[in-house]
């Protein structure tokens, strides 16, 4: 009886134990529950856990693509894609700074190969866009050279380059915050009305730059001087001519398609070299046109030291250079990052992933570093970053479906197996870390005195060349000439046809307008703001534009997304 009694006092207890341990397990999973639901209600917490979570797809997203973006490279496309954007990066670049290198004395040609090197190996190894090439642009020699300007105008003025330093500093801060915030996203508001609108701007600042090139040597007004000049002239024409000589043979039915294919790749490259030499032949060579200035190997301007000690710059100045810092911010925001979308252009087969949260975040290490070697900041470039996926590019015949039906015809089946269109793009690493190695290997003593040797004068005809190019392309240029064409001969198929000609011509007036505001802003002391003028653009056409009388239909003609979705997936969409 005991036992009996002390076996249901046992059973009792346990099973009261039990079920006070269930009831305090219930109670410890619904009060973490209730808190989950808390936290999550918590809009400060869900804020919180968004922080660099753009960054993190991106990475996540492009990781797994890491050890074919370099396997992928034994592939010939990559062999002319790297001379070509060698020579269309450095020399422009070099030729942007000949008016930093001439009128401050803080830079010089070493800076920019320095500077091209850097963002070529950071962005190349470490990027998830490697297709986009990053160096020295016309905007940010024109925001370097006006902040030049203003500061030495101030009484106890600051050392330039330190003041840039405490600029670049600010302004990689506000680029890491940008990445962390996923702010990234807005680029989902970018559409072809803003690259449009741009690229017109990029391509006519080369026209410029190519003809200052020339004008600032007519200021010596020796007889020489001025023979050399005019040489420069005659160079400047030839390489403008002899490019586009080989670029227009590249497009016609001459030659075997693997000779047109070479005169595209190299056309560009041999018209440089070819051109250059005629400066030492005969009466040209006399004449002595003026050539590219250089440094001694590896030695930065006026023999400073690499290191540029920022620090020590006054504190009122550090806050002098905060909305400095904030301008590069908005210039890199919207440059660099509609580069990167114009290299992977809806037009391109891409099939690897981008990467833009965690490209801007890069963006902000290479522009601290710019600050504190004392080189000019790099980002990326238009139109070398669309030109480089280009030569990529492989072309092939299209692949016929089998529900496909066509009526059998000779002279349709002559032209549709000679037909090409592009089938895939070479997604590597190797073809911009290869141009940015040259860029170093440029910096030794025998390469930097062949680089001596380029007349300035080629590098106009480069300029107009690029330019010249850029504007074929562009959107604004397609519509304009759109309205000088027969209209007999314009294919009834041309989107264009089903939109009446006032708002085409109102859609471009826009267009022109804010590239006359843009253009117009560089050409004064005020240059400073102009990249809140581009970055105005946006809110344009977001805002304004859908309040004009344009159907959706029209709009949707106009304009479009600069990418494909696959593409804009990873900024949140498109417009």
């Amino acid at each position: 009886m005991s036992n009996q009694g002390h076996t249901r006092a046992t059973s009792s207890v346990d099973s009261h134990s039990v079920h006070t341990n269930d009831e305090e397990g219930r109670s410890n999973t619904i009060g973490s529950a209730t808190g989950s639901i808390k936290q999550n209600r918590n809009p400060i917490f869900r804020w919180l856990t968004t922080l660099g979570s753009g960054i993190v797809l991106d990475i996540r997203a492009r990781a797994p693509h890491f050890i074919s973006d370099w396997t992928d490279a034994w592939n010939y496309r990559v062999i002319p894609a790297t001379a070509l954007i060698f020579f269309a990066n450095v020399l422009p670049g070099i030729a942007f700074s000949l008016d930093l290198i001439e009128t401050t004395g803080q830079y010089g040609v070493a800076e920019v190969l320095v500077s091209s090197f850097m963002a070529a190996f950071i962005f190349s190894v470490f990027g998830a866009q490697p297709l986009t090439i990053a160096g020295v642009t016309g905007p940010i020699t024109v925001f370097n050279k006006t902040i030049y300007d203003i500061i030495e105008k101030q009484t106890n003025a600051p050392v330039y380059l330190h003041f840039i330093g405490w600029v670049y500093l600010w302004a990689a801060i506000i680029h890491w915050a940008t990445a962390i915030l996923n702010w990234c996203n807005f680029l989902k508001y970018v559409t072809l009305f803003s690259c449009d609108t741009f690229g017109f701007y990029v391509s006519w600042v080369y026209l410029q730059y190519g003809i200052q090139v020339i004008t600032r040597q007519f200021k010596d007004s020796t007889l020489s001087s001025v023979q050399g000049t005019f040489v420069s002239i005659i160079l400047a024409i030839l390489m403008l001519v002899v490019s586009f000589l080989f670029q227009s043979l590249s497009g016609t039915t001459l030659f075997h398609r693997h000779v047109r294919r070479f005169l595209a790749d190299y056309g560009m490259p041999i018209s440089l070299v070819a051109t250059s030499a005629m400066a030492y032949w005969g009466r040209f060579n006399s004449a002595n046109p003026l050539t590219l200035p250089v440094n001694g190997a590896f030695e930065a301007a006026s023999g400073r030291e690499w290191l540029v000690k920022f620090w020590q710059l006054e504190g009122k100045w550090v806050g002098v250079a905060l909305p400095f810092g904030i301008v590069l911010w908005i210039l890199f925001f919207f440059d660099h990052n509609v580069s990167s979308l114009m290299a992977q252009g809806s037009e391109f087969p891409l099939r690897k992933p981008p990467g833009f949260h965690y490209d801007f975040f890069l963006l902000g290490i290479t522009t601290f570093i710019a600050g504190l070697i004392g080189v000019p900041a790099p980002n990326g470039l238009i139109p070398q970053a669309p030109i480089h996926t280009t030569s990529l590019i492989v072309m092939g015949r299209p692949v016929k479906r089998a529900d496909e039906e066509e009526p059998y015809n000779e002279k349709s089946q002559v032209f549709s197996n000679a037909a090409e269109v592009p089938v895939a793009v070479v997604e590597q690493r190797v073809s911009n870390l290869a141009q940015g190695a040259l860029c170093l290997v440029l910096l030794t003593g025998p390469f930097l005195h062949i680089l001596n040797l380029i007349p300035r004068g080629v590098l106009a005809g480069l300029f107009w060349f690029m330019g010249a190019d850029a504007l074929q392309g562009n959107g604004i240029t397609q519509k304009i000439l759109y309205f000088f064409r027969d209209k007999t001969l314009t294919s009834q198929n041309d989107p264009l046809r089903k939109v009446r000609k006032s708002r085409i011509l109102m859609f471009v007036a826009i267009q022109l307008g804010g590239f006359g505001a843009t253009f117009a802003i560089t050409q004064t002391i005020a240059a400073i703001g102009f990249p809140v003028i581009i970055m105005l653009l946006i809110p344009l056409r977001t805002l304004v534009i859908p309040r004009l009388p344009f159907t959706s239909e029209e709009l949707a003609i106009l304009d479009g997304p600069t990418a494909s979705p696959f593409t804009m997936e990873s900024v949140g969409g498109s417009l």
